[in-house]
């Protein structure tokens, strides 16, 4: 059973910068899709980024491309957010989720594992 734990997330200023860890146990994230989701207070989950290993093909989403930054670290079986530039809007708990296989990345019901998300708050 594939196991996601999110970390990282805390309060930052606008502006700056935060590294969001997602750290895999019981298989090697290589093996899977992984993406990044994010839900702000009243709002439904939305796509932020994700990585297709098997291509290396990445996607983000408009709101974050440019300032976001998805990668991964064998060594750690562990995937990472950098995001840069943060703004208020960006405030929101952000998930990491897994799946051997995904059609559309940017399809939260296509993933199969999710971790219990990390609080990231951008203040203005």
């Amino acid at each position: 059973q594939v196991q996601l734990v999110e970390s990282g997330g805390g309060l930052v200023q606008a502006g700056g910068s935060r590294r969001l860890s997602c750290t895999v146990s019981g298989s090697t994230f290589s093996r899977y899709v992984m993406g990044w989701f994010r839900q702000a207070p009243g709002k439904e989950r939305e796509f932020v980024a994700a990585v297709r290993w098997s291509s290396g093909s990445t996607d983000y989403a408009d709101s974050v491309k440019r300032r976001v930054t998805i990668y991964g670290d064998n060594d750690k079986n562990t995937v990472y957010l950098e995001m840069n530039s943060l703004k208020p809007e960006d405030t929101a708990v952000y998930y990491c989720a897994a799946s051997i296989s995904v059609g559309n990345l940017r399809w939260d019901h296509e993933y199969a594992y999710w971790g219990q998300g990390t609080q990231v708050t951008v203040s203005s």
